[in-house]
């Protein structure tokens, strides 16, 4: 049962404009508050993009996502699901990475969600580059390998970079397959779309048996029917979800570094959330928001409006 400790902050009591931002309003619950085991859900921020290698920016995503959440309300109009009264949420901070030293940041990462693992806390994050999802997963699968779904551009199973770099944002999911994070049978992604400079990373997804969508594929067939498939392959096991947000149209997500043409409008962006309805979902991110692109806020806000969606999932 959800306690009052634990429901946002309303409108109607505080201007949605004033006060210290916290994810949607939330009471900020940091490893070690003396109710952080009565935590279901923490939200968390990993400001770090160390793993990018074309336009920085996604360090500075959960601060400007904590300042547009304050715009989120109790409920989903269109599910009609209120998740902060369907199980007891929390910001749990940021995790304190070290923006100098790859290695020691996903160390770092990996143990602060053991500490969520280990309190039963499920997270969403928001980071923050894509690299970010690797060192979760090493959390969250210790008892073994997770599907995912993926909405993302691009498919990030690249073997390497500039000859021998391991770990960078175009690469975490196929380190966590060789790592036995993800099991590649219940791995799909969707909405994969842009310029490439060869298919090492479709061959690799062929090979180990990752479904990829890609973005023709989706608009052919729509967004039910694609979904569908979706939760089929990843069946009734755990699931990790991770969601890109240039998985949306730029004209809609211009605040990211690696902006692709072609994809989905905000609506369709939502509305493939609301189709993981009903699966085990371990643990979920969303990330590449970049601030030093998103002159609007609109990024921004889109970003976090899709996390109020997870978040629905999560606990419907």
């Amino acid at each position: 049962m959800t306690q009052d400790f634990f429901t946002p902050v309303s409108g109607m009591e505080l201007p949605r404009f004033a006060g210290v931002p916290s994810f949607m309003r939330l009471p900020v619950v940091p490893p070690g508050h003396a109710r952080f085991d009565e935590v279901d859900i923490g939200l968390i921020g990993v400001p770090w993009d160390s793993g990018t290698t074309n336009r920085p920016g996604p360090r500075h995503g959960p601060r400007q996502l904590r300042d547009a959440s304050t715009m989120i309300r109790a409920e989903n109009a269109a599910t009609r699901v209120r998740p902060f009264e369907a199980a007891n949420c929390a910001d749990l901070g940021d995790v304190g990475i070290n923006p100098a030293d790859i290695d020691d940041s996903m160390d770092r990462i990996t143990a602060f969600y053991q500490r969520l693992v280990l309190a039963g806390i499920r997270p969403l994050t928001a980071g923050g580059d894509h690299l970010t999802s690797l060192p979760v997963l090493r959390a969250l699968a210790e008892d073994g390998p997770l599907g995912m779904v993926h909405f993302d551009a691009h498919t990030d199973l690249f073997h390497s970079y500039f000859g021998g770099t391991m770990y960078t944002h175009g690469t975490p999911f196929r380190r966590a397959i060789e790592e036995e994070l993800l099991d590649p049978a219940r791995v799909v992604q969707i909405g994969i779309r842009g310029t490439a400079y060869d298919f090492e990373d479709r061959d690799f997804a062929k090979a180990v048996g990752v479904r990829v969508i890609p973005i023709e594929e989706f608009f052919a067939r729509g967004v039910t029917d694609v979904m569908a498939e979706a939760c089929e392959i990843v069946g009734e096991a755990p699931v990790y979800v991770s969601y890109d947000i240039d998985f949306v149209d730029p004209a809609f997500a211009p605040g990211t570094g690696t902006p692709e043409i072609g994809g989905p409008n905000s609506f369709q962006a939502q509305q493939v959330v609301r189709g993981l309805a009903g699966l085990d979902i371990a643990g979920a991110d969303l990330v590449e928001v970049s601030p030093p692109f998103d002159t609007s806020g609109a990024t921004a806000w889109l970003g976090v409006s899709l996390m109020f969606e997870l978040l629905c999932v999560m606990t419907g």
